[in-house]
């Protein structure tokens, strides 16, 4: 079987969905390769590369839809592409079925069977071939550069002989993988960044890249936004006016906004309305990822730079990664290689359209004449929903005052009661035991607590909590045996010099070990 590449038709689309290095990996599926003449040209890949890795060069559209058995396309196909599909024929493309029905139906009459690049689920064993992740990631990185571009200070605090700098202060709504793209590449640049995101199991991957997530206090409950695919569901009205009573709370602080929430199958909600806009500080920036669906800023026009009247720069461009087309189109061409290698099991060049399999249903819009879009959902979900846990109670002064009564009354009775056991057992040895014993007794308990107190307090940083417990044993082992050398019994002396040798290289060693543990995470 054959598979082509025809060129973007869509206005300004530099990406391609075959570069040179994905067609010898598709070639070893057992695939005729086929690429029309300069479709890779805007994203760095000429004929010759291609050429070079055995692709046919086409120079007729027509001639590689009437050849080619799969078509790899970046774009949803447009009406005289759409003219040349037929039963036998695989379309594997961006398509947005829940945007496009018209197309989905055209496609339909068609017969032909078309794989939904941005409807592959978002489960383990799919991401390898989850476009749109790979995409999104893309922008987030390239929205941050285009606000840095735009915005006419330093993202760093700096203290220098003129002056102190301030920290730019970014706001990023939305944690998928745009957000969290964006969030990284802000806070490399030295950006306070803060995060917003209705699904509150983000919250631990926002603040492990540096940033702080903005909680809601919302009082009806926790807000669970995680649909079955991995994506952010709908809020309620209640929760809604919350979040932007909270937006409308930091507008004034943010320098840049980046704004990444989407739906599937929805328009992009609006969340950073236009007063929030006419709150920020003139040269501030925002950067709506969700422009092509509608925006989440009133304010932004689709693909066009607009400056608000207080002086703030709208961004809504739609092309974030066809602006770095040759790194996107490495990406979403490894992507249909995953898929086509999960679309032809024996690698033997033959399509086996398994509708059992989670992946490859989850992704195909039509097949044999009927449209399957929606597809089921999936069996195991990409973020595990939080448990809804009911809110506790807060107790009241009153309350928390009898509270530290009685944990220090019950507190003070068990010291009470240790210091008794110890004082009788105290009389019991005086009693009893030799007084050689007494001075080896009060050698020991002033190592325990001596030899704990020097090494425990060590810094955390200089070794491992377990090795911290193991030196402060061995500090008790050094201090009594020190104190035990100057005793008259040589065998007493030759055990207490090899207890001090011993713990010693035990103390020495672990130092040694966690140096060189510590040295393995520093940056070269």
């Amino acid at each position: 079987m054959k598979i082509g590449t025809p060129k973007e038709l869509y206005p300004g689309e530099a990406r391609v969905a075959m570069t040179p290095d994905s067609a010898v990996q598709l070639q070893k599926l057992g695939y005729a390769c086929l690429i029309e003449s300069g479709a890779g040209s805007a994203a760095g890949f000429s004929d010759e590369d291609y050429r070079a890795a055995g692709v046919t060069v086409v120079e007729d559209p027509a001639i590689l839809f009437a050849s080619a058995d799969v078509i790899a396309k970046v774009r949803p196909p447009v009406a005289g592409e759409v003219d040349r599909l037929s039963p036998e024929k695989t379309l594997v493309s961006f398509f947005y079925p829940a945007q496009n029905p018209d197309l989905l139906e055209q496609a339909k009459n068609r017969g032909a069977t078309v794989v939904a690049m941005d409807m592959v689920p978002r489960i383990s064993r799919a991401q390898k071939m989850d476009a749109l992740s790979s995409m999104a990631n893309i922008a987030g990185y390239r929205a941050v550069i285009e606000a840095g571009n735009n915005f006419g200070r330093f993202f760093t605090g700096q203290v220098t002989a003129a002056g102190k700098v301030p920290p730019a202060k970014v706001l990023v709504i939305g944690a998928g993988v745009a957000g969290l793209a964006a969030i990284g590449v802000a806070t490399s640049l030295g950006a306070q960044t803060y995060a917003f995101d209705v699904r509150p199991e983000v919250a631990e991957q926002i603040e492990s890249m540096g940033a702080e997530f903005v909680y809601l206090d919302f009082d009806g409950g926790v807000q669970d936004g995680a649909t079955t695919g991995g994506y952010a569901a709908p809020s309620s009205p209640e929760f809604r006016e919350k979040q932007l009573a909270k937006f409308r709370e930091l507008a004034p602080q943010m320098d840049i906004v980046i704004t990444t929430a989407l739906i599937p199958g929805r328009d992009a909600p609006k969340l950073w309305l236009a007063d929030m806009v006419a709150a920020m500080k003139p040269g501030s920036v925002v950067v709506d990822l969700a422009a092509e669906r509608g925006g989440n800023c009133d304010l932004t026009v689709p693909d066009q730079r607009i400056v608000s009247e207080n002086g703030v720069i709208v961004i809504g461009y739609t092309d974030f990664p066809s602006r770095m087309a040759a790194q996107s189109s490495t990406l979403y061409a490894t992507n249909i290689r995953h898929m086509m290698t999960d679309l032809t099991p024996a690698k033997d060049g033959t399509i086996v359209h398994n509708m059992e399999d989670d992946v490859i249903r989850g992704a195909t819009v039509t097949h044999q004449g009927a449209i399957t879009y929606p597809p089921p959902p999936p069996k195991i979900q990409a973020i595990a929903a939080q448990k809804r846990q009911e809110k506790v109670k807060e107790p009241t002064a009153a309350e928390k005052r009898a509270q530290e009564v009685a944990a220090f009354r019950k507190q003070t009775k068990n010291q009470v009661l240790l210091l008794a056991i110890g004082t009788a057992l105290l009389l019991l040895v005086g009693a009893y035991a030799p007084s050689a014993f007494m001075s080896h007794f009060i050698v020991f308990a002033l190592a325990c607590f001596v030899g704990f107190q020097v090494i425990w307090n060590v810094s955390h940083s200089l070794h491992t909590p377990l090795m911290a417990v193991t030196n402060a044993i061995s500090g008790i082992v050094i201090l009594g045996a020190l104190l035990q050398i100057g005793s008259g019994s040589w065998l007493v002396i030759v055990l207490a010099a090899l207890s001090v040798l011993i713990a010693t290289v035990n103390i020495v060693g672990g130092f040694l070990v966690t140096r060189r543990m510590l040295a393995m995470f520093q940056k070269s």
